[in-house]
């Protein structure tokens, strides 16, 4: 794809799937939450409805909703073979006592027909068995047949918004790739598909951040010669500059209301990197105040913001070796958090503000940990004989994003916060510094 289609493709892809008048509905009657701990919700999936023009894109929408309600691990999915004692399948008209048979907790039903336009309709509905009411109101979408992952994805994301969760599946992650001959920023699903190209600069571009709203990304690039720190509205192709101004400036950070950007640099003619914090406004992209947030005779780098945006850690080697530490958001009150290892880099503060994933190295190997903040206790992550390294955390909080060589070269990987479900996501070129938006 070269750049000139690509921006309108994107800028499209967020409208790709229409709500369309659809079957009136009841407003949601049934209220659930999801807790640790809890078994998995039993959750019937049968194959969706499809007219005879529509059974191909009926099966593709069905087995990405499918591979995005496993990987919550909140849902139980029915074997199969479950549906074959349901009596009739006829969605117009549910027998729940049928479904409840086959211990199905909740059902989602979808149809999808052909419309005049080649475009798709899908009609679906999602109900609480036991209590034979929806759980969400039936709702219609039109989409066209390349947006259909998009459109299961969205479904999925409704799904878990119905239980009080973060949107998950339409989320994107950024990252920094060498495929095409040098480092530029791609962005890619949450489960690896549609990686794309955004920025094409013919330089070395590194650390990309997303901004709350995942309209905008931070990075840097050197496009100077020097490190330079330059915003890009990913839906328009924009580029702010942030700061070119002598020095080097990285690992940019976005606080939760998208006001200011922490970032490393030596823009003041230090030899050390210190931590600063630029005012951004939006619509349009304009920078204002720059602060200066550390002043240490060693390197402070890798700043990352509470959700709140009270506090911002980052990692020093003020104490002689790099640790975790926390600060105020104007730069006061520092208190270091790392200890065991003497070497401590990259935390990221998880979305519910409760704990920070960062690297550790013990015994020459790299591997990630994660910091509870109330209890003060360490968990660890990861377990191989690898360089894992940059994690970044999911909308929810749930999974962890990061860079690793355990295959015998750089690519991004996922694991779930428990430590669960470790899968790769790139595979072409030398992959690395991924950070996972909203």
């Amino acid at each position: 794809m070269n750049k000139r289609t690509f921006l309108p493709i994107l800028a499209a892809a967020a409208a790709a799937v229409c709500l369309v008048p659809g079957p009136a509905a009841g407003q949601q009657d049934v209220v659930l939450t999801i807790r640790d701990g809890q078994p998995a919700i039993s959750f019937a999936l049968p194959p969706f409805a499809a007219s005879e023009s529509a059974k191909a894109a009926a099966e593709e929408v069905h087995a990405v909703l499918e591979a995005d309600l496993k990987y919550t691990r909140i849902f139980s999915l029915l074997p199969k073979s479950y549906y074959a004692y349901i009596q009739t399948q006829n969605f117009k008209t549910i027998r729940f006592e049928d479904w409840q048979s086959i211990n199905a907790a909740v059902l989602f039903t979808a149809e999808v027909s052909q419309a005049g336009n080649g475009e798709l309709v899908l009609e679906r509905n999602f109900y609480d068995v036991k209590s034979k009411r929806q759980i969400l109101p039936g709702k219609r979408y039109q989409a066209k047949p390349a947006d259909l992952r998009f459109l299961a994805h969205r479904m999925a994301d409704e799904i878990m918004k119905s239980y009080g969760e973060k949107p998950l599946f339409t989320s994107k992650i950024a990252f920094v790739s060498d495929r095409d001959g040098n480092n530029e920023i791609y962005m890619m699903d949450y489960d690896g598909a549609n990686q794309t190209r955004l920025t094409f600069n013919k330089t070395q571009d590194y650390s990309p951040a997303w901004s709350p709203d995942a309209s905008r990304l931070a990075y840097t690039s050197y496009q100077q010669l020097t490190a330079g720190l330059y915003i890009l509205d990913v839906y328009e192709g924009k580029r702010t500059p942030v700061s070119t101004r002598g020095g080097n400036f990285y690992s940019p950070s976005w606080s939760s209301d998208g006001r200011r950007l922490a970032f490393a640099s030596t823009m003041d003619g230090n030899a050390n990197m210190e931590i600063y914090a630029a005012e951004i406004e939006a619509k349009p992209t304009r920078v204002g105040r720059i602060k200066r947030l550390t002043f240490s005779q060693n390197s402070d780098t890798a700043p990352t913001w509470s959700p709140n945006g009270r506090q911002v850690a980052f990692t020093s080697d003020r104490a002689g070796t790099p640790q975790i530490y926390v600060m105020d958001a104007e730069g006061g009150n520092v208190q270091r958090i790392s200890f065991g290892a003497s070497y401590h880099d990259s935390p990221a503060w998880s979305p519910a503000g409760d704990r920070i994933v960062y690297v550790a190295r013990v015994d020459n190997v790299f591997d990630l940990y994660i910091y509870s903040i109330r209890t003060q206790s360490v968990q660890k992550l990861t377990e191989s004989n690898a360089r894992n390294e940059s994690p970044s955390w999911s909308p929810d909080g749930r999974h962890v994003v990061f860079t690793s060589n355990m295959r015998g070269g750089s690519q991004i990987w996922v694991i779930d916060a428990d430590g669960a479900n470790l899968r790769p996501l790139t595979s072409q070129g030398a992959n690395k510094l991924p950070d996972w938006g909203n």
